[in-house]
């Protein structure tokens, strides 16, 4: 295989190479050709798209309407906000530092922990067991 590619091709192969990529553009030309003849197809056959009609509003019941300097408008209180799950609160962080970096998460602080307690163990436990002493 390797010199097949080091060989450069010769004027038959060359020629040979060029009219099988010729004839690969033509199918693939003529392919989509078709497919967009066929998407026309489809679009022509179907029908223009008709205005759906639409429910009509239920009629409401009228209330004698009062002048409107005398209806108090609702006030529009803000949304209370969710609480945070423990698992929100765990991955998520609650704040920025002064340099607008987010906080380091609950979470990653207690795997960072847990990661160094863990090669602080590996550590000792190779130390004496060189030493003898396990």
């Amino acid at each position: 295989m390797a010199d097949q590619q080091d060989t450069p091709l010769s004027d038959d192969e060359r020629a040979e190479l060029e009219a099988l990529r010729a004839e690969k553009a033509r199918r693939e030309r003529a392919e989509l050709e078709a497919l967009r003849a066929e998407q026309e197809a489809v679009r022509a056959s179907k029908p223009a798209a008709a205005p759906t009609p639409q429910a009509a509003p239920k009629a409401v019941p009228q209330q004698p309407s009062a002048p409107a300097a005398s209806r108090p408008e609702p006030a529009k209180q803000p949304e209370p906000a969710k609480p945070e799950t423990f698992g929100q609160r765990m991955v998520l962080s609650q704040g920025e530092d002064d340099d607008g970096i987010p906080a380091m998460p609950p979470a990653q602080k207690i795997l960072i922990a847990l990661c160094l307690i863990a090669a602080l163990a590996a550590g000792a436990y190779v130390v004496l067991n060189n030493l003898g002493m396990l």
